[in-house]
C-alpha cells in the first residue's frame, strides 16, 4: 500500500475511534504537551480542514509563533465537537495535501504518533500495523522529520525495533518494540522505561530526563 492510501486509511481509523469516545475521554489529557485528547484530534483535522481565514488572525494573536498558532487552531477546531471531527476526517481521508520538507511522511507519521498520544492515556489498544510503524521509523531518522525528531537527538546512536527487525544508525544502542521506540524518538519520555540498551542514558540526557 502506498503512503497516500495509508494516510487515508489512518484517518478513517481515527474517525472510527472518535466515534467511540465518551465526553470524559474527549477531555482527558493526552501525551502531547498540555493538549487534551480532543485537541490532539482537532490538530489532526486542522491540517486538512481548518479554514484558511483562521490562520492570519491566530498568528497575529500568538506573536507569529508557529507552535502557539498551531495550538490555538487545534483548540478552536476541537470545539466543533466529536461528530464534526469524525465527519471531517472521513471527508478528507484522501485529501492530497503534502506539506513542504516533510512530504507525505509528515502527516502519515503525525497520525501514528498522535494516535498513540490519544490511545495510551486512555488505556486503549495500540492498533498500529507493523508495516506502517516501519515507514514511520524510516521517516523519523531519514533527515526530513522537521518538527518531529531533531537530528541531534539521533546523532551517534543506533536504534533497533526488536519486533520489526528494523535498525538504523551506529553507536550505542537504544532498543525496544517499534511503538515505544517511535514515541521515544519524538520526545515522549513516558516510554523510556520500555526501552533499553547502552545508548539509553544518552537518549534520556538529550530528552532532558535525569
Amino acid at each position: 500500500m502506498e503512503i497516500r492510501a495509508m494516510i487515508a486509511d489512518e484517518r478513517l481509523r481515527l474517525a472510527d475511534l472518535v466515534d467511540t469516545l465518551t465526553p470524559e475521554q474527549w477531555a482527558h489529557p493526552s501525551l502531547c504537551g498540555e493538549w487534551t485528547v480532543g485537541e490532539v484530534i482537532g490538530h489532526l483535522v486542522a491540517a486538512v480542514a481548518a479554514p484558511r481565514s483562521w490562520l492570519l488572525p491566530a498568528a497575529v494573536r500568538n506573536g507569529f509563533s508557529i507552535h502557539r498558532t498551531n495550538a490555538a487552531i487545534a483548540q478552536r477546531m476541537a470545539t466543533r465537537g466529536q461528530d464534526v471531527m469524525a465527519r471531517e476526517l472521513r471527508a478528507n481521508a484522501e485529501n492530497p495535501f503534502q506539506p513542504p520538507i516533510v512530504g507525505y511522511g509528515g502527516p502519515f507519521t503525525d497520525l501514528l504518533i498522535h494516535g498513540q498520544d490519544i490511545r495510551r492515556p486512555l488505556g486503549l489498544p495500540h492498533a498500529l500495523l507493523p508495516e506502517r510503524m516501519r515507514v514511520g521509523l524510516d521517516f523519523l531518522v531519514g533527515g526530513r522529520a522537521v518538527g518531529f525528531t531533531p537530528r541531534k537527538r539521533v546523532a551517534g546512536l543506533r536504534f533497533e525495533a526488536i519486533d520489526l527487525g528494523w535498525s538504523w544508525g551506529s553507536g550505542p544502542v537504544v532498543r525496544g518494540d517499534a511503538e515505544p521506540l517511535m514515541l521515544g524518538l519524538t520526545g515522549r519520555t513516558i516510554v523510556l522505561p520500555e526501552l533499553s540498551g547502552d545508548g539509553l542514558p544518552e537518549l534520556r540526557r538529550r530528552l532532558g530526563v535525569a
